[in-house]
Order: structure tokens, then C-alpha cells, then sequence
């Protein structure tokens, strides 16, 4: 059953249906460009799986974005912050509008959201699915299987620095990084837990750079082995600098199970990750708090140039709602996704980029919902 109310600032509709095990309390947020037509399909595939798996959802959908700035003036309402926080967990479309300043809406929702909501973990699987290309050669979906863990609150996204004689020939601009090792301890316990649960290789290595960055990288490189020491002695530990891990993810991939890492380092090495495994048309990821509520997103931008055309790939939206069942304890509605997005990437689609698929959006949304219904 289906119910659809209008509230201020938001629309509301659930998927109501008999013998409900559990209905999940989720805020979406489609965003800019065409961050609403890829949702629209996540939200499908939500739908049309529910049932199947004795769930409900109850979703309410948020105006935030560039639209909304640029006809009110407000970025994200002190309001909604309050109200996110009584949810089960986010999904976001994009956020990007060819009319607001850059760092505009990305700092005042993506940034302040995860802040806010103490959204301490970035979540990257990299998986290359069948039928997808990638540069790397001879590579396949055997040797590109690997999850980054990037921390998210620290380092110099915190917002630390400033600039001395501003404007001048003698202008000097600070930026800080800092971890507590509140902050690196909490990350790494995520991905020693994380590490554990996958039980594929059972091998976590830090990405780092101690022999230049010799204070923020010893914090994390003594609290990486003492922890794994004391508490995870079956995981093999291993450590590469961040240079030497962007060389291996080219050249062999199939080194990696779990990579933890840093913010800034996270930042870099996800988006060369997100090119082997076949570009941001599939890429997905989540800010997580263990604790708390989750946001999860597709990887690509809000492509404002296919905005209502049709022809943008829905799949990386689809796998972030993938991401968030399995986040919400639906491991096996989760699967079940994760499995008909690659059987439609393997016999399906013939690219993934926008207007090449040969299939509309709503198409390929239909057809991911015929294998999970």
C-alpha cells in the first residue's frame, strides 16, 4: 500500500504492506541537476524490493539545494539538521547547480551534514562489475574488489588556518590538519570490525606517509598496529604510502581487501578508484555514523547538462540505496540488488555513460526493479 501526504518543506510517501518485520524511517534529499532522476529510480528499486524482503519505508523527500538557494536564500534550515537526525538514514541524489558559487552548497550541506551528524567514516566499496570497463589492462571483476575506508572529520577538512597580509605580495595562506586520536581510534575500529565481517582476506592496510607527514601518520601508524595487536591479532596488517598505494591500485589491485586511510589521502585515492572500477556512473558511497544516522550518495556529480533528458545512468544511485540496506541490517535485499545491477551491467547496458546506455533512465531503473520484485 502506498500512501502519499504533503508536508511543509518536504513530501512524504511509505510503502506500507501486511506482515512488516520492520519499517525503515528514511530522508531523501534528490539535490541538484539530475540528482531527482537518479533518486526517483533508487527510490523505484526501494519500492518494488520491499515487499520481497517483509520491509517498509517510509520516505520524505527534502527541497534542499541549489534551487531552493537560489529562490529563498537558505542553504540547509538549522530545522532540517534537527529533523535528519530522527531518521534511519539519508539518501542523496547530488548536490551542484550551475548558478551557486562552488563551495556554496557543497560545504553548506554536504560538509555541514557530516559534521553535524558526526558522519565519521567515508565508505567506499570499489567493485568492478561485469560487462563494465576499465582502464587497467588485463584487469577484471576477479581483481578489482576492494573497500577504502576514508576518515571523515579530521585532517584539514576541519576548517583550521588562515591567511596573514591577505592580498598582498607577502601573503601567506595556513591550512592545518589535525587528528585527535579520539578521531583516528574510532576510524579504525570501524575498519578492523569492517575487515572482520567482510572475511574475504582478512588483510587491512593503512594508507599514509610517514616519512613526511612524521607527526599525523605516526598517531595513525601506532594506534593501527597497537589496536590491531591487542584486538584483531587474526588480521594481517600491511602499510603503503599514498603514493605507492595509487601505483598499486593500478597495477594490481588484487593486492587489497580493506584500505583505511586518512581524509585528504581518502579523498584522492577514492576518486582513482572510482575511474578503475568503471567511472562515477557506478561508483557509490556512504558517510557513516555507527552510531547515529548515515547519508548515503552516488559518486558523480549533478551533471547539470543531462538535467531532464532522460539519459544519465541511475546505477550508482541505485547502489548507494544497495549500500544503505546493507548498512540497515537488509543484507539479503542488499545482495539481491548488488546482483540484478550486475546482471544488467553485464548483459544489459551498453555503456554506462549518459545517453549510450541504450536505455533511458527510467529504463534501466525498470529493469534493475523486474529482477528484485
Amino acid at each position: 500500500m502506498h500512501l502519499l501526504r504533503l508536508e511543509v518543506g518536504r513530501v512524504s510517501y511509505s510503502v506500507l504492506h501486511p506482515n512488516m518485520k520492520k519499517t525503515y524511517k528514511i530522508a531523501t534529499i534528490p539535490g541538484d541537476g539530475t540528482g531527482p532522476e537518479v533518486t526517483r529510480e533508487a527510490v523505484k528499486v526501494l519500492h518494488a524490493i520491499a515487499p520481497k524482503y517483509n520491509f517498509g519505508v517510509e520516505l520524505h523527500e527534502y527541497d534542499i539545494g541549489g534551487e531552493r538557494f537560489l529562490k529563498k536564500g537558505e542553504v540547509l534550515p538549522d530545522s532540517v539538521v534537527e529533523e535528519l537526525r530522527g531518521y534511519d538514514s539519508i539518501l542523496l541524489g547530488a548536490i551542484g547547480h550551475p548558478d551557486v558559487k562552488p563551495g556554496i552548497l557543497e560545504k553548506g550541506i554536504l560538509l555541514r551534514l557530516r559534521f553535524e551528524l558526526d558522519q565519521y567514516i567515508n565508505l567506499r566499496p570499489v567493485k568492478l562489475f561485469p560487462g563494465v570497463e576499465t582502464p587497467l589492462k588485463d584487469k577484471g571483476p576477479e581483481h578489482i574488489d576492494y573497500v577504502v575506508i576514508r576518515e571523515n572529520s579530521g585532517d584539514v577538512y576541519c576548517g583550521a588556518g588562515g591567511f596573514t597580509m591577505k592580498g598582498t605580495p607577502h601573503e601567506t595562506a595556513v591550512q592545518t590538519g589535525i587528528y585527535t586520536r579520539f578521531q583516528v581510534d574510532r576510524c579504525l575500529k570501524y575498519a578492523y570490525e569492517y575487515t572482520r565481517k567482510r572475511a574475504k582476506r582478512n588483510t587491512l592496510a593503512l594508507c599514509g606517509k610517514t616519512n613526511v607527514l612524521t607527526y599525523m601518520y605516526d598517531l595513525w601508524e601506532r594506534a593501527f598496529h597497537e589496536m590491531g595487536k591487542a584486538q584483531y591479532p587474526e588480521i594481517q596488517r600491511d602499510y603503503y604510502h599514498v603514493d605507492a598505494t595509487c601505483m598499486w591500485m593500478v597495477k594490481s589491485p588484487e593486492w587489497f581487501d580493506v584500505i583505511v586511510t586518512g581524509n585528504m589521502f581518502g579523498d584522492i585515492i577514492t576518486d582513482l578508484a572510482a575511474i578503475t572500477q568503471g567511472g562515477m556512473g557506478i561508483a557509490a558511497g556512504g558517510n557513516i555514523n555507527p552510531e547515529g544516522v548515515s547519508m548515503f550518495e552516488p559518486i558523480g556529480g549533478s551533471a547539470p547538462k543531462y538535467t531532464g533528458k532522460g539519459v544519465i545512468n541511475p546505477l550508482a544511485a541505485i547502489c548507494s540505496a544497495q549500500m544503505m540496506l546493507d548498512h540497515l541490517g537488509e543484507t539479503e535485499a542488499a545482495a539481491k540488488i548488488e546482483a540484478a545491477v550486475m546482471e544488467v551491467t553485464g548483459k544489459k547496458l551498453k555503456s554506462l555513460s549518459a545517453g549510450k546506455m541504450g536505455y533511458s533512465t527510467s529504463e534501466v531503473g525498470d529493469l534493475v526493479c523486474s529482477l528484485v520484485s
